[in-house]
């Protein structure tokens, strides 16, 4: 019986491959609907007419997308089919294809198209992630409901949320992607993203490394650190025993030294990264671990091989190094120089023979010098944009290297053609008005620099992108100049509120910062307003409804005739305050002020470039009606004419986040000293007498001075300092124009004409003198301030940074009790948005450490916001 069984089967199976090798199949038409058999041969194709097509699975496609269609007559097998298939594979959008004839008549064939549709997608979730990443992971993985489901978008996910962990240090991180068909949506499906992340890796080990420190070899190891490992303090026995266990190696070694290696072998403390290992960044460390040995002398030193392996869910790097010799300087030569002497070369170079040979000092020091105090920098300020010098050991000797500098200083070159592109909206004009590199003129690198930052301080263009652009030819001893900038909105809006002796103030404001007055009846221009040309028009309007109520109006022209940096200010302004009373009321008092500025400022090139004076006349008129307790006077009004001139230097690198340079500034106000020309008793006039001219002298002096500490951490320490004095004794200081100090300088409406002064930690102006239990404002103040600065971003769209500060001011009566080291201190910590379209706002937590005489509570911890830096 088994017997006769194999027998068929075998039977079986050679009918099957002789009906494949004949090379034909059969199509078998129901008899019922009087079609023959219709026989296809594969190996002869037969030309047919397509009587019909139909589409059967669940997908909807259009028949016109078809290479075929009825009617047509074509070969079958037939390669109009098989790119057919083709054709609806690249569209994505199914996972089966599958044609077929279902019947033939004479030569008529009918086909039918089977479509599978691929499943898209309804809702996506993570598991053993945290909600901070998972935002992170959505905007990475970059899918959204609707898109279609494949194994290829699947494992793309995948590749990018592990790569997302591995980066943070999981190199062990598993993802599994589960897909489950979703119960309310036809042909939908759920993913879940399974996240394993296991345990962050940690990083040793040195081998070889007998005259560096594992300390500075971690430390050059930036982008691959070590876990934290927690050692307690009770261990310090343990400490004191590693180091007498190795008496030999640590006599050379003074304490610090001692303790650095002993937590350089057991510990590594990361206080802002976490540890994390990454195979490129690993990969960049190697080459950083051989320039610190390099660094240190080390010429030869290398890696004779490296490896890492897993211990317990760790990532162990075990490095073998090869020191080699420590080498130094000897002698250095320069050849081929004729423009400056070889005693100034060496001065610039500033290395010694006996030095550490240290190649990255010597090529910071002939060309890369941040300071611009190399060798490159001495030529190229001079013209010598083809210059070039290079350094070859032309003899090394025991434990010392001779150095020859070979020099080619070519021919000096001229500036030809300055271009700008990227502007999109200020015109070529306003750009190139600011650039020092004039066609004509010698090269001169610190020109370029120079403009740089002339061009940043507009405040139009994107400080990260901006760009210069060289095109030297040397045959012709020229260099063309293309300035490369990238608009960002310099326009801003306001919205703030301030609280004062009247209650919440509102304020609004606007300010273009690019605008354009000869456009302003050109149609075309209005997007929304007209701009390009460089001038500014701010309005601002506060108010608290019938308490306070001010309007301001200015306009700059920065270049006035369009061939000088000649620039006129002009502002006009109104400002009442009431009690609150109706003004029909016997109480109702006011203080109003009309005033009008007018300033013209020009940049002067002594000392230097970055020098401009300005002229400015002031006029206000100040109206006061039956308001007490607040002036020397309750009724009347004052006059304030005056002359201010301010002289100031900026140099700072940037106006968003300035990382270096300095602001200075200095002004002095002068009224006419009326008291002098008449010859009035000013010991029984009135007090409206005494102040109907006000007479007085004001001077200020700021200073702000901007240091990069490490890459983006950047130092600023700021001074400001005031005073007002009097011509006449009798008449004394005014009882306006004082200064306030305190608070988040928001509280700024001028009722008197006050200046206000921020300063952190503290109520608004609580650190202003009371007289009789009411603040009359000082006539002197000091402010200090130190900040420390991190930037979160710096996207011209939204700059972020973060800072902590420590504060020092106070305001005196006068200067019979000025006392400058007698100050009210504060520290905190804050952080600026700067939001193009509303400038720069600031948020503050400070701390007042001093209690005030007379103001109970007006210290201690205190939240602040700030607008355009008020508080500063």
């Amino acid at each position: 019986m088994q017997n006769k069984f194999y027998i068929s089967f075998l039977s079986l199976l050679l009918l099957i491959c002789f009906l494949i090798n004949s090379g034909y199949s059969q199509v078998i038409i129901p008899s019922e609907e009087q079609q023959k058999i219709a026989e296809v041969d594969y190996s002869s194709p037969k030309n047919y007419e397509i009587g019909g097509i139909t589409f059967t699975g669940n997908a909807q496609y259009d028949q016109r997308g078809l290479l075929f269609n009825v009617g047509d007559r074509i070969d079958i097998p037939s390669e109009k089919i098989t790119e057919t298939i083709k054709s609806l594979w690249n569209t994505g959008l199914f996972e089966n294809i599958d044609i077929t004839i279902t019947k033939i008549v004479g030569d008529l064939v009918f086909l039918n198209i089977e479509l599978q549709a691929r499943a898209r997608l309804a809702a996506f979730a993570f598991s053993g992630t945290k909600k901070s990443e998972e935002k992170d992971l959505r905007d990475k993985i970059k899918i959204s409901q609707g898109n279609l489901v494949n194994d290829n978008m699947k494992q793309t996910c995948a590749n990018i949320i592990r790569k997302y962990y591995v980066d943070k240090g999981y190199y062990n991180c598993e993802v599994f992607v589960e897909e489950k068909a979703d119960e309310k949506i036809s042909n939908a499906v759920n993913l879940f993203f399974h996240v394993t992340k296991y345990k962050k890796v940690k990083i040793d080990n040195f081998i070889g490394n007998k005259q560096v420190g594992k300390a500075k070899l971690t430390k050059a190891m930036k982008g691959s650190k070590e876990k934290f490992l927690f050692i307690p303090f009770y261990k310090a026995d343990t400490v004191i025993s590693y180091m007498f266990k190795n008496p030999g190696y640590y006599k050379s070694k003074d304490i610090s030294e001692h303790l650095s290696d002993y937590f350089a072998d057991r510990v590594k403390l990361r206080i802002f990264k976490s540890s994390k290992f990454n195979k490129e960044a690993y990969e960049e460390d190697k080459n950083s671990l051989i320039a610190k040995y390099n660094e240190l002398g080390y010429r030869n030193a290398h890696i004779e091989k490296d490896t890492f392996y897993m211990v317990d869910g760790n990532i162990v790097i075990d490095i073998h190094l090869s020191e080699g010799e420590k080498y130094y300087f000897r002698n250095i030569d320069f050849v081929g120089n004729t423009k400056y002497s070889t005693g100034l070369l060496k001065q610039l170079l500033n290395i010694e023979k006996g030095d550490v040979y240290n190649q990255s000092q010597l090529m910071q020091n002939l060309s890369m010098n941040m300071d611009g105090t190399d060798i490159s920098s001495l030529y190229m300020n001079d013209g010598y944009l083809f210059f070039y010098a290079n350094p070859v050991e032309v003899l090394i000797e025991d434990d010392s290297i001779d150095i020859e500098i070979r020099i080619h200083e070519g021919k000096q070159a001229k500036y030809n053609r300055i271009s700008v592109s990227g502007n999109t909206k200020t015109s070529d004009n306003v750009i190139l008005r600011e650039v020092t590199t004039i066609p004509g003129q010698l090269f001169n690198r610190s020109d370029i620099i120079r403009t740089q930052q002339m061009l940043l301080s507009l405040g139009y263009f994107d400080q990260e992108k901006l760009n210069v652009l060289p095109k030297p030819n040397e045959a012709d001893g020229t260099v063309d100049i293309e300035y490369v900038v990238s608009e960002t909105s310099s326009d801003q809006f306001e919205l703030s509120a301030g609280y004062g002796a009247t209650g919440l103030v509102l304020s609004a404001g606007i300010s273009f910062n690019n605008f354009s007055f000869k456009k302003l009846f050109d149609k075309t221009a209005w997007t929304p307003v007209p701009s390009g040309d460089g001038q500014k028009l701010a309005l601002r309007i506060s108010t608290n409804a019938t308490w306070y109520q001010s309007y301001s109006l200015s306009f700059t022209e920065p270049w006035l005739g369009g061939k000088k940096p000649n620039s006129l200010s002009s502002s006009i302004y109104y400002q009442k305050q009431t009690n609150g009373f109706n003004r029909k009321d016997k109480r109702y008092a006011t203080i109003e002020i009309v005033g009008a500025n007018l300033t013209f400022a020009k940049k002067i090139k002594w000392p230097d470039d970055y020098f401009q004076v300005a002229h400015g006349l002031v006029y206000q008129y100040y109206m006061v009606n039956n308001y007490s307790n607040l002036f020397i006077f309750n009724t009347g009004y004052a006059n304030n004419i005056s002359y201010v001139f301010t002289i100031m230097r900026n140099s700072v690198s940037a106006p968003i986040y300035p990382r270096e340079g300095s602001e200075i500034l200095f002004s002095v106000q002068l009224t006419p000293p009326y008291s002098l020309f008449t010859k009035k008793d000013f010991n029984t006039i009135t007090d409206q007498e005494k102040y109907k001219f006000l007479e007085f002298h004001k001077w200020k002096f700021n200073i702000s001075w901007f240091a990069k500490i490490v890459e983006n951490l950047v130092l600023n320490v700021r001074l400001k300092t005031g005073f007002i004095g009097c011509y006449n004794p009798k008449i004394g200081a005014p009882p306006f124009e004082r200064f306030y100090l305190g608070g988040d300088g928001l509280s700024n409406y001028a009722l008197d004409g006050r200046e206000v002064i921020g300063m952190r930690g503290y109520d608004d102006s609580s650190l202003t003198p009371l007289l009789k239990g009411n603040e009359v404002g000082g006539t002197i103040y000091n402010k200090f301030t130190a900040e420390l600065r991190y930037p979160i971003t710096l996207n011209p769209s939204a700059t972020i940074y973060l800072l902590t500060f420590v504060e020092a001011g106070k305001s005196w009566l006068d200067r019979r009790n000025y006392t400058p080291f007698n100050l009210y201190k504060s520290a905190g910590a804050g952080v600026r948005i700067y939001l193009p379209m509303f400038g720069l706002l600031g948020f503050d937590w400070g701390y007042g450490f001093d209690p005030i005489p007379g103001k109970p509570g007006a210290s201690g911890s205190r939240f602040h916001i700030s607008i355009n830096q008020s508080i500063d």
